[in-house]
């Protein structure tokens, strides 16, 4: 009995190798005596002992792969390109990837390569930075017709990144500040005219309207002018005698307003010294005249000895 223990537990041992499981999104792939015989799902699964065996298992899942690639484009500048392939394999083709392929990802980095340096040296390099997605679809486009083949299904290719040569990329930036200070010249520019333009258009309406107001200012002193000689004739003055008082009130007004400012200053513009010399006794008559026809009218009877006829009446 003591002997038979140990057999027991030997054929125990094997019968359990007979037993295996196998996990969600993974399909096992069964040998016999080194020939393919079966493709187990997940859950609880049996082999034959001895004879048969797990080849390998298979991931059902999505996968990535990130590939880094350096080419060149039509204007001869570098870059590299961070290219992300998202693959799976197709339940229905597993044989096939398992067998087919020795080394999946070495063959899909190759045609990634390959495809990456026959699609960038066509471009220039912002045509690259704006066809990206054009170099994707032409990258997944590429896998699909090769990988499907060996059971592999693509889900999907980006581009995620396009590093140029650092002196390139201080180059792009310094033309983008370019264009952006020529742009913001450009706006100050019209910012300015705008400006210029405005207040021209100010100071025009200012000049009309302050020509406007001149002109009502004299045509409001015309009608005082004509109403007070009106007011004048009406109280037996006429219209000679209104006029000379006007003036005679018009002159006080002058000298009342240069003697209100100490800095006013009177020029006289002479065309000879002859001239000046007979301007100036204009002035002293005039002024002289003015005077008397002021002391004339604080006499009320004296408007009505100017003529021989009120004279007469008078006596």
């Amino acid at each position: 009995m003591l002997t038979l223990i140990p057999i027991f537990f030997i054929l125990l041992m094997i019968l359990l190798s007979g037993v295996f499981t196998v996990k969600q999104q993974t399909i096992v792939l069964v040998e016999r005596l080194g020939k393919f015989q079966s493709i187990k799902g997940p859950g609880l699964q049996f082999k034959i002992p001895l004879a048969d065996r797990i080849a390998g298992r298979v991931n059902l899942k999505i996968q990535q792969l990130d590939v880094l690639v350096e080419t060149k484009t039509k204007d001869n500048v570098f870059v590299k390109l961070k290219v992300s392939v998202q693959f799976m394999v197709l339940k229905d083709a597993v044989y096939d990837a398992f067998y087919k392929l020795e080394n999946p990802y070495e063959q899909i980095t190759a045609y990634i390569f390959d495809n990456v340096r026959a699609e960038v040296p066509k471009m220039k390099l912002d045509d690259v930075f704006e066809r990206k997605d054009d170099i994707a679809i032409a990258i997944r486009r590429e896998l699909e017709d090769a990988m499907n083949e060996y059971g592999y299904g693509i889900v999907k290719a980006l581009v995620t990144d396009i590093d140029p040569d650092h002196e390139v990329k201080v180059s792009m930036n310094r033309i983008n500040a370019a264009e952006r200070e020529k742009l913001a010249a450009e706006y100050e520019g019209e910012a300015e005219r705008i400006r210029i333009v405005a207040k021209a258009r100010a100071e025009a309406e200012s000049k009309r309207l302050q020509g406007q107001g001149i002109a009502d200012q004299r045509r409001e002193i015309a009608r005082g002018l004509e109403e007070s000689v009106e007011v004048l004739n009406k109280v037996g003055i006429n219209s000679q005698e209104a006029s000379a008082l006007i003036v005679v009130t018009q002159h006080y007004d002058t000298l009342q307003s240069l003697g209100e400012n100490t800095n006013s200053n009177l020029i006289l513009l002479p065309n000879s010294p002859s001239s000046a010399s007979n301007m100036l006794t204009d002035m002293v008559t005039s002024f002289v005249a003015s005077q008397q026809m002021g002391e004339n009218m604080k006499n009320p009877n004296a408007l009505e000895l100017k003529t021989p006829e009120k004279v007469k009446v008078k006596k």
